[in-house]
Parts: structure tokens; C-alpha cells; sequence
């Protein structure tokens, strides 16, 4: 119930009347989290479990569909669980980072009783589909690239917050690989596919192409600091860099560079359109509470208002894949130079933010000229494909073990 799990209570609160919260589990259910007086859960009849299996075997019979917040290593079992019991699922993104696990849940998902919908935040914005529309129209001419930069600073008891955080292996030797880019804002990479997407409004490219460079301040085994340059099956050309290496606070920017216009979005404030003519398109975006839009859209998909969930589990199979495969291009996730990392205190005293000198300056030059920074060395980033995806284990193993 803490966590990101904390936003699904106060969104199945605020739609009470489309939904009802039948159930809700946590191992901790007895210290419920600060502030969870407000879901009131004894005045709506909600029944609160500390085992999620005794949970569903418990309500089955009274539930539609089944929220899934919990941590990514536990997706797979817990999709699983509620599919055998004809339940459908909300999944928080990702749904894995596990190529091989995300083959799994999809043959899984064949027998539920309606698809599995993957909570990737923004895909539903209508400002965002509208701009995809146009896209696909042709009206802004031939989209070239995608770019996107995102700098939130988390602080050193973000990597504390979990035996996974920051790792690249589970105890098992399955790959977590949480990262910015896979975890954090993950939503943002699936974004740059959705817009990249050739098809149709529903459609994410595939990645044909990767390069990437891998970075940590933090002492992790992951990268808390990424560069990325993938070109898509349709020869659209991403190039994504974000981190978690700066500042308190979070900032993200996306552009669509087509060849009669560059859009740039930037979510929660506004989009603009500038035009090669010099016309300048400008639009404030509305507010938008994306975890209540993304419920409200799938209860739509299961009342049959809509024709499927907003991303599907084979949907974001080009997500996983990426993401995979910027680990086999860089095959190491290197260190900063130690005299370019700052430390700043945090609020409580009890943690730290680490920062980079020269990251934000080599993060923009990177999307606006694909230089690689120069911590890479003489070395560009060797280019991968998806048949080097079986390379992911040996890949990452190695990986672990540098110091």
C-alpha cells in the first residue's frame, strides 16, 4: 500500500462510483502507510490482506480486474496468479525488464480473461495522441528523430529503498536491471517509441539499431546515468538521455524533429510546435492525473467502450527490448570521475544527492549532435541488434563483476 501503490488508493478513491475497491494486500497491512487514513477503508468495505494469494483466493469471486504496483521482480508470479484465476491486470510499468520473463507473461496472458493492460503513464494524453495523429497524417512532414532528456535527482536512500534498487541481478540470476531508464522513467522511453510508431496511433517502433553508453555516481552495480542511440525498424532515430546523478528535482523534455517542424513536450506544462516557416504553435497542456486516466481508461476497455487496454504486454515488448539491449551495447556501466562528482546533504540528513560536473552540458550536446561524452574514452558504443538479445545474461554477469 506504500509506494507507487499509494497513488492507485488515492486514484480508486477518487473514481469511487466507476469502481469499487473490493480488496487490497501488503505484507506490512498491520502499520498501515502515513496518511492511508483518508481511503477509509472500514467505511467503503475494503478487505485488507497481508498475502496477496489469500487475498485473491479469498475474493475472486467478487473482483473484475486486479491493480499489480508492487516491485518488478514480482510482476511475473503475481500476473500469473491472477490470470489462473480468470482475473484481469492493471500491471505498473514496467511489466518486466526480463526479455525471456515478458515471453512468458505473454504466453500467460493468452488465457486471460481480457489482456493485460501496462500502466505506462502518458500513452492515453489526448494532447499526446493528438499530436500523434497529426504525425501519422504527414502534416508535420517526415518524422527524423526523437529526442528526450530527463534529469531527476534521486538521493542515495533511492538505492537503499530495496535489496533490488540499483542492481542488474536478482539473487537468482535473473536480470532486474533497474535503472532510470528502465524504472523511473521508463514511461518517457516508451513515449519516444509511441511517437516513433509508423503504423498506426496505437503502434510503438521497434528497435533495429542500439548504441549506448552506461554511467554511475552512486556506488550501484546498475547505471543511475544514461546514453542511448537507437535507430527504429522504420529508420527513425532516437536519442535518449536521462539520470538520476544531479540535483534535488525532477525535468524532462521531449522533441519530435520532423522536416517541417520540431515539437517539444513537456509534460506538465505546455507543448509547442515550431515551424520551419517560423509559425510558432504553442499550447498549454491541461492538468492530468495519469494514474486516474489510466484507470479510468481500462475500466472503458473492460465495459467494452474501447477496443483493447492502452498498452498491451506485447505492446511493450519494444520497450523491453531496448532497454535490454543497451546493456549489451555498452557491456559495462563505468564510473565517473571521481573529482566531477558533488555532494549535497538532503533534507532529512540521513542520505545524500550526488551530482556530475559537465553532466547536463554533455546530455544536451549528446541529443542535439549525438556526440558521446568523453568518459567514454576513445570507445564509441558498439551498435547492437535485436539478435544479440541472447547475449543479455553473459552480458550482465560479466558486467557485475567489474569492479
Amino acid at each position: 500500500m506504500g509506494g507507487y501503490a499509494a497513488f492507485h488508493h488515492e486514484a480508486a478513491l477518487k473514481l469511487e462510483g466507476m469502481l469499487r475497491l473490493a480488496a487490497t494486500c501488503d505484507p506490512a497491512a498491520d502499520r498501515l502507510p502515513q496518511g492511508s487514513e483518508a481511503w477509509n477503508f472500514p467505511l467503503r468495505r475494503v478487505k485488507v490482506f497481508s498475502a496477496y494469494l489469500a487475498m485473491l483466493d479469498a475474493c475472486a469471486g467478487e473482483l473484475d480486474w486486479v491493480v499489480i504496483p508492487t516491485p518488478i521482480p514480482l510482476h511475473a508470479e503475481m500476473h500469473r496468479a491472477c490470470v489462473e484465476r480468470g482475473l484481469a491486470v492493471y500491471l505498473e510499468k514496467p511489466p518486466t525488464l526480463d526479455p525471456d520473463e515478458l515471453e512468458e507473461m505473454i504466453v500467460a496472458d493468452q488465457a486471460a480473461s481480457r489482456p493485460t493492460n501496462v500502466g505506462f503513464n502518458f500513452i492515453i494524453q489526448p494532447e499526446r495522441r493528438a499530436i500523434k495523429a497529426r504525425l501519422l497524417a504527414g502534416e508535420f512532414g517526415r518524422l527524423e528523430e526523437v529526442r528526450f532528456i530527463g534529469e531527476w535527482g534521486r538521493s542515495s536512500a533511492y538505492f537503499q529503498r530495496s535489496s533490488w534498487a540499483g542492481r542488474l541481478l536478482g539473487t537468482d540470476g535473473r536480470p532486474v536491471l533497474d535503472s532510470c531508464f528502465g524504472n523511473a522513467m521508463a514511461h518517457f522511453v516508451h513515449n519516444s517509441l509511441f511517437w516513433a510508431g509508423p503504423h498506426a496511433l496505437q503502434d510503438w517502433a521497434a528497435p533495429a539499431v542500439v548504441r549506448a553508453a552506461l554511467f554511475r555516481a552512486h556506488e550501484i552495480e546498475g547505471p543511475d546515468s544514461v546514453f542511448v542511440e537507437c535507430v527504429a525498424a522504420n529508420h527513425v532515430r532516437l536519442r535518449l538521455a536521462m539520470t538520476h546523478a544531479c540535483p534535488p528535482g525532477n525535468a524532462q523534455r521531449e522533441e519530435l524533429v520532423c522536416a517541417r517542424a520540431t515539437i517539444r513536450f513537456v509534460v506538465g506544462s505546455h507543448y509547442e510546435i515550431a515551424w520551419l516557416d517560423g509559425r510558432l504553435e504553442r499550447r498549454k497542456l491541461p492538468d492530468f492525473d495519469a494514474v486516474v486516466e489510466n484507470q479510468r481508461a481500462y475500466c472503458a476497455f473492460l465495459r467494452g467502450e474501447t477496443p483493447g487496454p492502452s498498452t498491451s504486454l506485447v505492446q511493450s515488448r519494444p520497450f523491453v527490448h531496448l532497454n535490454a539491449l543497451i546493456y549489451v551495447s555498452a557491456g559495462q556501466v563505468r564510473h565517473f570521475p571521481s573529482v566531477l562528482v558533488q555532494r549535497e546533504p538532503s533534507g532529512d540528513g540521513q542520505a545524500e544527492f550526488l551530482s556530475v560536473d559537465g553532466l547536463s552540458v554533455a546530455m544536451e550536446e549528446f541529443l542535439k549532435a549525438g556526440t558521446w561524452p568523453d568518459w567514454c574514452g576513445e570507445e564509441i558504443p558498439t551498435p547492437v541488434t535485436p539478435l544479440d538479445l541472447p547475449r543479455l545474461r553473459e552480458t550482465l554477469r560479466a558486467a557485475a563483476k567489474m569492479p
